[in-house]
């Protein structure tokens, strides 16, 4: 029996994801989200994307985005939303996304077709006691008063109030008078009407009014659910199957909500900072979305948190999450707007890294240099004297001007998880027979690695045949199987 071995005294241990698999990276929005985003809303043979809802979520983020390809089928979007503008049988749904639609484009709306939609919509919001059929025309009126008409809500505090009757004691909404059930979906568009009306009124809102809606917003915010990577998200608690819109659809709808509403109100929402962040990493936890809908939600929720009153979330992440002490790479961190843009100054110190089995590696507290010109924090990672395995690592975020500390959200503390690979030594070959899986090995032969050598050996159909050899890492200790595990 004869075996070959090659010549290499050491193999690289890469420890791929089927042996240590690490979570999903949290990253700012990338080029892939850009792809990902003309491939979803990829329009009809027709040029057309759909519906008037649809034809405003691909614009909408297509804008978000940076990208052009709306602009060469502006021309059908704005024929398309000019013809449900004009149409006496358009609903407000319609007219609402048809002025959106314009607005967006810049489509050129004749004044008298505006003043037609306006008294249309005005006339909806004083008789009915529907959420929806407030939310839409409100959102139809802001929309055409953001275009330059003179648009003013007669009524606002009526309306306002109208709005407000329908909101429960822990910060959910009910669709209508009638409705058994309070919804959080329906939470985000009553807080984004409410703004509206706000914006709408020719006199300022009664302030003590304003002041039950921030108290509704912190209960709202005491329902929020979350997992323990410090993802926060909404979603329903008790609704009808037809009413349930899903965690992301839901949530997209709260932010959409409360950031409105913080950019009409004085002072500031009594929000945990934490809690923004946790939003910012559900929607971008996300990754690449598997559908239009999903994709326009996340993106503009991405939006409206990238800009608002309450706090900016800043994203820390890693620009790799695969090391190797052979190599002598250095841990490279970010900290980002969830689109990518510069934070402001800060620091960032890694303060703690754990084994795979939770255990404390180090507590030294070291600070990350910065890199200015690629805007990246690093530190090499021979000094930590971490071996090859899995590791998680808590970095510290502290911004170096206090009065920022109440505009972004840093989260304190971020643990990401990372790998350690190396070049592991190997030693003390040998192979030999053995009787058994117990017996003792017989005609033991060493191995010498640094050649191509053949090792012959005789042996019968019922022996074994046995190798041995020691592995030793990087830093010299001995290799076991479960630093590789999860």
């Amino acid at each position: 029996m004869a075996g070959r071995r090659p010549a290499p005294v050491a193999i690289l241990l890469l420890l791929a994801a089927a042996f240590a698999p690490i979570s999903s990276a949290v990253r700012p929005v990338s080029d892939a989200h850009r792809s990902a985003a003309v491939e979803l809303f990829a329009p009809s043979a027709d040029g057309s994307f759909g519906d008037l809802e649809s034809t405003y979520e691909a614009v909408r983020t297509f804008q978000i985005l940076g990208l052009e390809n709306y602009k060469s089928l502006s021309g059908k979007a704005c024929k398309f939303a000019a013809e449900n503008l004009a149409s006496p049988g358009s609903t407000t749904k319609d007219l609402f996304h048809a002025v959106r639609i314009s607005g967006a484009l810049g489509c050129a709306v004749d004044a008298g077709v505006y003043d037609g939609v306006v008294a249309r919509l005005k006339a909806v919001i004083q008789d009915t006691n529907s959420l929806l059929e407030l939310y839409y025309p409100v959102g139809g009126l802001l929309g055409i008063k953001e275009q330059g008409h003179n648009v003013v809500l007669s009524d606002a505090e009526g309306t306002f109030h109208a709005t407000k009757a329908l909101s429960q004691s822990d910060g959910r909404w009910r669709y209508d008078t009638d409705s058994a059930e309070s919804s959080t979906f329906a939470a985000g568009i009553a807080l984004e009407a409410l703004a509206g009306i706000v914006s709408l009124a020719d006199a300022a809102v009664d302030p003590s009014m304003m002041g039950v809606v921030k108290n509704d917003v912190v209960k709202l915010f005491d329902t929020i659910k979350s997992y323990n990577d410090g993802t926060f998200y909404f979603d329903e608690k008790h609704v009808d199957a037809t009413e349930y819109k899903g965690p992301i659809i839901t949530s997209a709808s709260v932010v959409r909500g409360v950031t409105s509403f913080a950019a009409v109100v004085s002072g500031k929402l009594n929000i945990p900072a934490e809690k923004i962040l946790g939003l910012a990493k559900f929607f971008l936890g996300i990754g690449l979305p598997g559908s239009a809908k999903d994709c326009f939600n996340q993106i503009e929720s991405l939006s409206f948190l990238e800009n608002n009153r309450v706090f900016v979330p800043l994203i820390l992440s890693l620009s790799s999450k695969v090391f190797s002490l052979t190599s002598k790479d250095q841990l490279k961190v970010e900290v980002t707007s969830v689109f990518g843009s510069a934070a402001p100054s800060l620091k960032v110190n890694l303060v703690q890294v754990l084994g795979s089995d939770s255990k404390v590696i180090t507590s030294e507290n070291k600070e990350l240099q910065y890199d200015l010109d690629n805007n990246v924090h690093y530190l090499d990672i021979a000094p930590l004297k971490i071996d090859v395995g899995k590791y998680s690592i808590v970095f510290e975020i502290s911004l170096q001007e206090p009065e920022q500390e109440t505009v972004y959200a840093t989260g304190g503390r971020n643990t990401e998880s990372v790998i350690v690979t190396g070049l592991i030594k190997v030693d003390k070959a040998e192979i030999g027979i053995s009787d058994n899986d117990a017996g003792a090995v017989e005609s033991v032969q060493k191995l010498d690695l640094l050649k191509d050598t053949k090792v012959s050996l005789s042996a019968n159909h019922l022996q074994k045949l046995c190798l041995s050899f020691q592995l030793t890492t990087p830093l010299g200790h001995t290799f076991k199987p479960h630093q590789i595990e999860a």
